[in-house]
């Protein structure tokens, strides 16, 4: 298997997993309630947060939460599929080589990572390094989900990798530390952290 091709993410793809409450994948309560966590914990960690990069935005369910959070920053939406790119106004790009002149203070990635195949997935990884200045955002199902058998796969698009999570540890551990909840810290932030309150390394 390849990485899913552009051709997946058309308008079919979004009335099937975003659009439709019976078959839809992300509940925007689920994102409300997860949006206020993350941002809610970023601001605990007095993370400074002031340009905000969403890389697979998808329909956008993270960009008035972020506002509320903090409404000084900029949020900039990138998002692979043509047709949102096309109804929302987003710009093209994929997390595997998306570039921007400056790195982002806070990246959300958001389901996109299991739609990679290893190869682009380890580039993938590398780039939200270079992505992100200060805090990361993760969510991605793993192989161990599926085994512990807490993946609904009536919800769950079957064309996904299931990666093993120590994948993306060791990934995004070169640039990151876990800080919990989905949440990584750049290296190069300037945030002091209780030792509990990172993963062991």
């Amino acid at each position: 298997m390849r990485s899913a091709g552009a051709a997946t993410f058309d308008e079919a793809y979004y009335r099937r997993y975003y659009f439709d409450k019976k078959t839809r994948v992300l509940d925007p309560h689920h994102v409300e309630r997860l949006g206020e966590f993350v941002c809610a914990y970023l601001r605990y960690l007095r993370v400074p947060v002031s340009k905000v990069l969403d890389v697979g935005c998808g329909i956008g369910l993270w960009r008035d939460i972020v506002a509320r959070h903090f409404p000084q920053a900029s949020y900039h939406g990138v998002e692979f599929s043509e047709y949102l790119c096309g109804r929302y106004g987003w710009e093209r790009g994929s997390v595997v080589d998306y570039q921007a002149d400056k790195p982002f203070d806070f990246v959300i990635c958001q389901g996109v990572l299991p739609y990679l195949d290893p190869q682009d997935l380890k580039r993938a990884l590398r780039n939200l390094g270079q992505l992100s200045q200060g805090a990361l955002y993760v969510e991605a199902v793993t192989r161990e989900d599926y085994e512990r058998d807490i993946v609904d796969e009536d919800l769950t698009d079957p064309r996904i990798f299931r990666h093993g999570a120590e994948m993306y540890r060791q990934g995004l551990s070169r640039h990151f530390q876990a800080v919990g909840g989905g949440v990584w810290l750049s290296r190069q932030a300037d945030v002091p952290l209780f030792s509990l309150e990172c993963a062991a390394q």
